[in-house]
């Protein structure tokens, strides 16, 4: 049984995750961490230094400003964590990396195994067609979604960037310049209306032809359901930086 503290509880994500666990037999959430109190089968703490439960690991769907209170309780209970949360800056991130030295850290900008596994293919395409294809990367998301580009969009950009021998700039804002595309770069471009939960394609855009790959999330069910397998994961597992490529890997 792996038992979980679920940071961010009271939020949107936090919800589906409880709903999510509740059908599951080989996990259960043992406590919650949110300034804000809600209905939930399992004690909430507003802070981390108030838990007083044991648990196996911590999955965190909050906000960028509750994690280093998050890393300072994963390095003093050598307690694992599936780090969720976007928007985090590269301060951050170099945060998390630091801690995996001391305990095991799943970090990905998106908990989707298919975002990952488009992610790998995008890299692949973009080393077999590298210097005869333009690059870009369209992302849309609800009109509630602070930050643009997305994370997984950047993600994306970064893992086509990997795969390229000349690495490319990134394109933000062409509508403040007039002048022809970079061909050593990559268009991002963000989308936000309505209740849209996630939708990414990477075109590839070339001679008299065009390839394209996208995924689109319908629900948030799955960004739950990849993030506590990501949990189960990385229960027992030894100090170190874990990722989705490690789950897609299992596959």
């Amino acid at each position: 049984m792996v038992k979980i503290i679920l940071s961010g509880c009271s939020g949107k994500m936090g919800h589906v995750i409880t709903k999510c666990v509740e059908n599951k037999e080989n996990c259960e959430i043992v406590a919650g961490v949110d300034i804000n109190k809600c209905d939930a089968p399992y004690p909430i703490f507003a802070s981390f230094s108030e838990i007083d439960v044991d648990a196996d690991v911590i999955i965190d769907f909050s906000h960028p400003s509750v994690l280093a209170s998050l890393l300072e309780y994963c390095k003093k209970n050598k307690m694992p964590a599936v780090i969720a949360t976007t928007g985090l800056s590269d301060e951050q991130k170099k945060e998390i990396e630091d801690t995996s030295k001391e305990v095991p850290m799943f970090f990905s900008a998106n908990m989707s195994i298919g975002v990952n596994l488009i992610s790998e293919l995008a890299a692949k395409a973009a080393r077999v067609l590298e210097g005869s294809f333009d690059i870009e990367i369209v992302e849309a998301h609800h009109n509630q979604k602070i930050d643009a580009p997305s994370g997984t969009a950047l993600m994306l950009a970064d893992s086509i960037s990997d795969a390229l021998t000349n690495k490319p700039t990134y394109e933000f804002d062409r509508h403040s310049k007039r002048a022809k595309r970079d061909p050593n770069e990559i268009g991002i471009h963000s989308i936000r209306g309505g209740t849209i939960v996630g939708e990414h394609e990477v075109i590839f855009a070339g001679l008299d032809e065009i390839i394209t790959i996208s995924h689109s999330a319908r629900s948030k069910d799955l960004f739950a359901v990849d993030a506590v397998n990501a949990a189960a994961f990385l229960k027992g597992k030894p100090a170190g930086m874990y990722s989705m490529k490690q789950l897609v890997d299992e596959k």
